[in-house]
């Protein structure tokens, strides 16, 4: 099938690698153009160079939590590539720990990044895209059924939520989407850390497959063709939802 993904232009955070990285590949192997943020220098020129480099993929070095990103990031595509057609909004995960033992300042901290770094991107680039334009904001499962261990997590995800939601109704008129997507356990570098946490990170893993009907941790890639779609053409009459990528783990109907 083909999502229409020819020439289009894409900014992504958190992008350098996991998620955000796995949903850069999917898009530049259908044809698209990405614009690639991260906070590692080396790392995020390292992953533009991969996916092919200024033709393709362009890398900037920069923090969600910098309030001036949006709008560098919306004129990096259009001086790099000519045109903006959506954006993946991914970062890292907040630090471990039950809401009722994390510090204040990680709370402040976590809040500034994930949460009004996220919404602040979101606006930005959904009030500079054209008819067919469309944002994945990339949350948790936690969105829908709190994690142990994750008290963060479970505070700011579900706000997220709402927040795409919010913004679907806002921008739908002008033919923009908003979607969130809720991946589960995908083994990423930040899955191996909490499992590392634990102690004993085989019998972590083995505990958190069994919970899981597919019974195994799910590929990045496979996170990445399903949020390429989302972004893509292909998906044009889809917003306003969150989207679990987590082989069935999450057991309401909603």
């Amino acid at each position: 099938m083909d999502l229409g993904l020819t020439d289009r232009v894409y900014v992504l955070t958190g992008a350098s690698q996991g998620l955000g990285y796995a949903t850069a590949e999917a898009l530049v192997a259908d044809g698209a153009r990405v614009v690639l943020a991260a906070r590692d220098a080396a790392a995020v020129t390292a992953a533009a160079h991969r996916l092919g480099g200024p033709a393709h993929a362009v890398g900037v070095t920069a923090d969600l939590s910098d309030p001036e990103l949006p709008e560098r990031l919306t004129a990096t595509a259009r001086d790099a590539f000519g045109r903006l057609d959506g954006a993946l909004v991914s970062v890292g995960g907040p630090p471990p720990g039950s809401a009722a033992t994390v510090t204040d300042e990680q709370w402040r901290a976590s809040f500034e990044t994930i949460f009004l770094g996220t919404v602040r991107m979101a606006r930005t680039v959904a009030a500079a895209l054209p008819d067919g334009g469309a944002i994945g904001l990339v949350l948790s499962t936690s969105a829908r059924a709190p994690l142990a261990g994750l008290g963060i997590s479970n505070g700011l995800r579900p706000g997220l939520a709402g927040v795409a939601k919010d913004m679907a109704d806002e921008y739908g008129p002008q033919g923009v989407r908003v979607v969130g997507l809720l991946p589960g356990r995908i083994l990423t570098n930040r899955n191996a850390q909490l499992f590392a946490a634990t102690g004993d990170p085989e019998q972590a893993r083995a505990m958190a497959e069994a919970e899981i009907p597919l019974r195994r941790l799910g590929e990045p890639a496979e996170f990445g063709r399903v949020a390429a779609f989302v972004l893509s053409p292909a998906a044009g009459y889809l917003t306003g939802i969150t989207l679990p990528v987590d082989g069935g783990a999450l057991r309401g109907l909603g």
